[in-house]
């Protein structure tokens, strides 16, 4: 008992504070113009975990700690990693909506974790485990909350679900759509046009999915050059593709 009104006694005395304006601009200054280097990756995330140890539930420290593992599970083709890390974004999204359930970024990271967890042990797979509904509940939320946060990731989510989907669930159709609604307000934003891409060479529009794909190999990553750089390495076979088919 005396250790429990000691505990008590400390935090009124010494209250926990939430990490500060200039924590967090120092935090998103480093994600925007370092995190293509591995190094300075690893070196935000042990900043952001230290932060959580201190506040758990500090929501801006959250859903960033989501946003650098995303990252982190975005870029990996190990499948082992890419579960864990998935399970991690969404394990910190849904502690992060449940803190501000009307701020989009917990709903938005929640579903990109579940998506990550979903490619590496394989759709299907997710399927079988009863992820789809999960994964809508939290990206049917954060588009209804900002449908264009982060350049119009919500949409571009959506439009990538519509892709993934085995038949007879898949629509090419809707997933096109969706990716266009996001371009008209972010046409800088390459992982748009190589997902616009895919979809129409799925679809059969070989020259429309050409089109698409040249505003990826040819576009220019300034609006945010880690980002860019990874999607026109990524862009690179779905050319080949592409050309291969229009011969």
């Amino acid at each position: 008992m005396r250790s429990i009104s000691l505990a008590l006694f400390l935090l009124a005395a010494f209250p926990v504070l939430a990490a500060t304006p200039e924590e967090l601009s120092a935090w998103d200054a480093q994600y925007e113009q370092k995190r293509g280097d591995a190094a300075a990756v690893k070196q935000l995330d042990e900043s952001l975990k230290k932060a959580l140890e201190a506040t758990p539930d500090d929501y801006e420290v959250l859903w960033r700690a989501a946003r650098i593992r995303n990252w982190q599970a975005d870029g990996t083709t190990d499948a082992k990693v890419k579960k864990s890390l998935g399970k991690q974004v969404w394990e910190l999204g849904d502690r992060a909506r449940k803190v501000a359930p009307d701020r989009v970024e917990g709903h938005y990271f929640a579903a990109l974790g579940i998506g990550a967890y979903s490619e590496a042990v394989g759709i299907l797979s997710a399927l079988g485990e009863g992820l789809e509904s999960k994964y809508n509940e939290r990206l049917d939320a954060a588009l209804k909350i900002d449908g264009m946060y982060g350049r119009g990731g919500p949409l571009l989510a959506k439009g990538r679900y519509f892709y993934k989907l085995p038949w007879p669930k898949r629509d090419l159709g809707k997933s096109t759509s969706h990716f266009q609604k996001a371009l008209s307000k972010h046409p800088e934003t390459l992982r748009g046009w190589l997902y616009l891409a895919e979809t129409l060479l799925a679809d059969g529009e070989e020259k429309k999915a050409h089109e698409a794909i040249l505003k990826v190999t040819q576009g220019s990553v300034g609006y945010d050059p880690a980002e860019g750089r990874r999607v026109q390495e990524w862009a690179k076979p779905v050319q080949a593709a592409i050309e291969e088919k229009l011969k």
